[in-house]
């Protein structure tokens, strides 16, 4: 275990005032290669970020719909299980909704227009975010309208990754998964109550009646986690939960106490639930994501919290490269690399704990010490404020070794051939018949730019040695995911709030 002690830190100031001070410090201090001054339109990049979760939306699209070359598509969703279960969004590049991950980015979502409001706000920003919480909300009521029920997913993998098709255009068969009734699932009723619980916050203030039925399905939600514990395996091999269903329930039940402050769910935390020493955050890791949030419970006087403080710190620094803890490899370029495909959602998911955590800690005067190793409030804010969020964030919109930019549509050579079939097939293919073994020569394998841009899409991304291959084929790098991009949001409104006045 860490040896991870805390002390106050001695600066005084609002909390604005002193991220002003600390940002205009990082931007001159001349002894610190990774701190760069804001470079990027990082408002833009908030804004085509959430445009590319637009692209992303399944069900009968709304008028104001920002990304014209999409449709309707999957009206029929549910009829094989006699409900309506239209609606939601496909994951990544292909036409099957997973409710795992759909769920994750709602919450994550969630997160950064709770904590991130002022900013997001600032950005005029904060309308598209609730309608992007709100398309997979709507959607998550469907999924569990039904008593002890919770429908999982739409679609057949093997089916729909045996033909190329645009979503408006496909035929291929919308298998129903279900949980409850004898079928466990806590990792996904867990993070599906989680995304309500969250999303329940934001709504609040705006339709209290909404927000009310949210957060009476993330009760629900959480109790059948709870009580039927199990783990799917239904949505693998692209969602299993290789860490189980422990930290869904820790996060579940860290959204509910935050959105009720009922005992119930504080006992849980304090008492039943499991925690563990980790160095990512993910679609399928909540652990450190649940810790900082706990450890903002701690600093606001809520008792008997303090193992998830030394958990939340041990993921700083087991990621801080100055510390003599730190486990993750760095590319060249200077971000983390923990696996090849959808290695951005590592980038983003990391800036978002540190964007968050950084502001707990400098709110409630707090540093951080790793083993022997003792960083100043400089240090810190250094490393939380310009290497992790700026570098990491920089890296993606074009700051890398290859000068080019991993969001489509944004800054210097962005990609042109995302691995995505609405973007790859042009929509005056809307009458053409073409074969599903034809639809791959046509489309996938076609070697050019796609003809629908998948605007604000931050794609899998470079490997391990920096080099990023524009290519269809390679889903590794070129394929989106929506969570990918709703862990941008909040560091994306950040960095906004502080460059782009």
């Amino acid at each position: 275990m860490l040896a991870i002690e805390r002390f106050i830190l001695g600066l005084m100031g609002t909390r604005r005032a002193l991220l002003a001070i600390i940002f205009t410090w990082l931007a001159v201090f001349e002894g610190c290669s990774n701190v760069v001054s804001g470079e990027f339109n990082y408002k833009d990049a908030l804004t085509k970020s959430l445009v590319f979760l637009e692209a992303q939306r399944s069900g009968k699209l709304p008028p104001n719909n920002r990304v014209p070359w999409r449709g309707d598509s999957a009206l029929d969703d549910g009829k094989l299980a006699n409900v309506d279960l239209s609606g939601g969004y496909y994951d990544a590049g292909d036409n099957v909704k997973y409710g795992f991950p759909l769920a994750f980015t709602v919450t994550t979502l969630s997160w950064a227009a709770v904590y991130f409001k002022d900013e997001i706000q600032a950005a005029k920003e904060m309308d598209n975010v609730r309608d992007a919480i709100k398309w997979g909300t709507d959607y998550l009521l469907k999924c569990a309208s039904r008593r002890d029920r919770l429908y999982v997913q739409v679609g057949d993998p093997e089916e729909d990754h045996h033909c190329w098709v645009r979503p408006e255009k496909m035929k291929t068969k919308r298998t129903v998964l279900q949980i409850g009734d004898g079928t466990p699932g806590s990792e996904i009723a867990a993070e599906t109550a989680a995304a309500m619980a969250s999303s329940s916050i934001v709504f609040r203030s705006t339709d209290r009646a909404y927000a009310r039925s949210l957060l009476n399905k993330a009760k629900l939600l959480f109790k059948m986690a709870k009580e039927h514990k199990g783990t799917y395996d239904g949505e693998c091999p692209f969602y299993c939960s290789f860490s189980g269903y422990n930290d869904e329930l820790l996060w579940a039940a860290t959204w509910l106490y935050i959105a009720t402050k009922k005992p119930l769910y504080l006992k849980y935390i304090q008492e039943e639930a499991i925690s563990a020493y980790v160095n990512e955050f993910s679609w399928d890791l909540k652990y450190a994501g649940a810790q900082v949030l706990i450890t903002r419970l701690l600093y606001e006087g809520v008792p008997k919290l303090d193992t998830f403080k030394y958990q939340a710190d041990s993921f700083i620094c087991s990621v801080h490269p100055e510390s003599p803890y730190s486990q993750i490899k760095l590319t060249p370029g200077g971000v983390i690399h923990l696996r090849d495909g959808a290695n951005t959602q590592y980038v983003t998911g990391t800036a978002m704990v540190f964007t968050f955590y950084g502001d707990i800690l400098e709110e409630h005067k707090q540093t951080i010490t790793c083993g022997t190793k003792t960083f100043t409030s400089a240090d810190l804010f250094k490393f939380a404020k310009g290497q992790v969020i700026i570098n990491h964030m920089d890296y993606i919109l074009g700051k890398n070794p290859e000068g080019r930019s991993i969001m489509v549509g944004f800054g210097n050579n962005p990609p042109k051939q995302a691995h995505h079939r609405g973007a790859s097939v042009p929509m005056s293919a809307a009458n053409e018949e073409v074969t599903c073994p034809d639809s791959f020569i046509k489309w996938l394998q076609r070697d050019g730019p796609n003809p629908n841009e998948l605007t604000g899409a931050i794609l899998g991304g470079p490997d391990k040695n920096d080099h990023f291959d524009d290519k269809r084929t390679d889903s590794a790098a070129t394929e989106p995911c929506t969570y990918v991009n709703s862990l941008a949001v909040g560091p994306l409104a950040k960095l906004a709030f502080i460059y782009n006045k």
